[in-house]
């Protein structure tokens, strides 16, 4: 299976270029895609011998993911595997998300960080039950951690929907639009490394932010 890793990154020069060169055991065609940071992130990508998209301003994980794809589309990819930039994805088990696309009715491969939360912070993992159980749900398919962004997605499932967020609810609606168009969603276990950053995912706006998403996704049916 011929990859692309997807590496949307906002202010993290001091750590996407471990996080790059750990990607590319696995495969040389690794994208970082510039969110406007204000370090030298897109200088550090690119040292790292990745290929980079760069954006002036902040635009959000949406957005730079729907560029990110179009971008992968053009090209002769078979799947695209998304990871964040600030290490808390671990490179090591991109061999299980791999694995976990061979069936042939597999679309989507979802991390799954709730076999072993326990260095989660609470909050987290009290939405992330939440949520995983609304969107499995809608579903109509058990998917433990809806919210984690670590996944492998195959260009079939890119080309037959249309993504229209343009923050992190982007991975709630990629995952209801494809059960929507009857593919299997599969989820295998990851470990998170959390190292005390602060996260840029702010409770209550993208709370609302997914609620107004799954009122957009419902009544364009």
């Amino acid at each position: 299976m011929k990859l692309c890793i997807i590496i949307p990154a906002y202010n993290e020069a001091l750590r996407i270029e471990k996080v790059v060169r750990a990607a590319q055991e696995y495969t040389p065609d690794v994208l970082v895609v510039n969110d406007g940071s204000a370090d030298a992130t897109e200088a550090a990508a690119r040292a790292s011998g990745a290929e980079v998209i760069s954006f002036k301003e902040n635009r959000g994980k949406g957005h730079a993911l729907k560029c990110a794809f179009e971008h992968v589309l053009q090209r002769d990819f078979e799947a695209v595997i998304t990871m964040d930039g600030d290490g808390q994805h671990s490179p090591g088990d991109l061999v299980n998300i791999i694995d976990g696309a061979c069936g042939s009715d597999v679309g989507v491969v979802v991390g799954n960080r709730m076999s072993d939360p326990e260095d989660m912070p609470p909050a987290r993992f009290v939405t992330n039950m939440l949520m995983s159980f609304i969107l499995s749900t809608i579903c109509r398919q058990n998917i433990p951690d809806t919210q984690c962004g670590y996944r492998l997605i195959k260009c079939s499932v890119l080309r037959k929907i249309k993504l229209i967020s343009s923050n992190y609810e982007i991975e709630s609606e990629l995952l209801i639009k494809a059960a929507r168009a009857r593919f299997k969603i599969a989820s295998v276990p990851v470990k998170s490394v959390y190292t005390g950053q602060t996260s840029s995912i702010h409770p209550v706006k993208d709370t609302w932010r997914f609620l107004a998403m799954l009122c957009r996704v419902t009544f364009s049916r």
